[in-house]
């Protein structure tokens, strides 16, 4: 029988949907900025943004969940690295939107897709469903870097 610990998977939820909540604040203005820049010919409309990354930040809460009730010994790590690519995710539109420096945010967003297939990884060793909750993010950050490196590319 499935037994949902309530404070833990809230917890879990409020830490990726609030660090993405307070991203998308920090970089608010980031649609206008979206509109403004070249953008290759697969970018999305702008409105697909948020509703996207909703869903991806709800899909990570509930994996980080389920590794942090996991008790498993390997958690520590994994949860080092979840917090490390929550990390980079956070920094990367403030680089990319409010200081416009988007060959910058092309390594971080690399060095955010790297941290992500090891956290992944990591996941993967301790319950798997944990690590396929993460898979749609995981192609959303490819995705977002053929957009990164297209946008350093248009507007040289």
């Amino acid at each position: 029988m499935l037994v949902i610990k309530l404070k833990p998977l809230l917890a879990s939820l409020g830490i990726t949907l609030g660090a993405g909540a307070a991203a998308a604040l920090i970089s608010s203005g980031s649609t206008d900025i979206y509109a403004d820049i070249a953008k290759p010919a697969l970018a999305p409309p702008a409105i697909v943004f948020p509703i996207v990354w909703t869903i991806l930040y709800l899909l990570m809460g509930i994996s980080l969940y389920m590794i942090q009730t996991s008790g498993s010994p390997k958690r520590d790590r994994a949860l080092k690295a979840f917090g490390a690519q929550l990390l980079l995710n956070f920094i990367w539109p403030l680089v990319f939107f409010n200081m416009r420096q988007f060959a910058i945010a092309l390594m971080i967003l690399i060095l955010l897709w790297l941290t992500a297939a090891y956290m992944i990884y990591l996941f993967y060793k301790i319950k798997p469903a944990a690590a396929y909750l993460q898979i749609p993010y995981f192609l959303w950050l490819t995705f977002a870097a053929y957009l990164n490196l297209a946008v350093v590319l248009l507007n040289k």
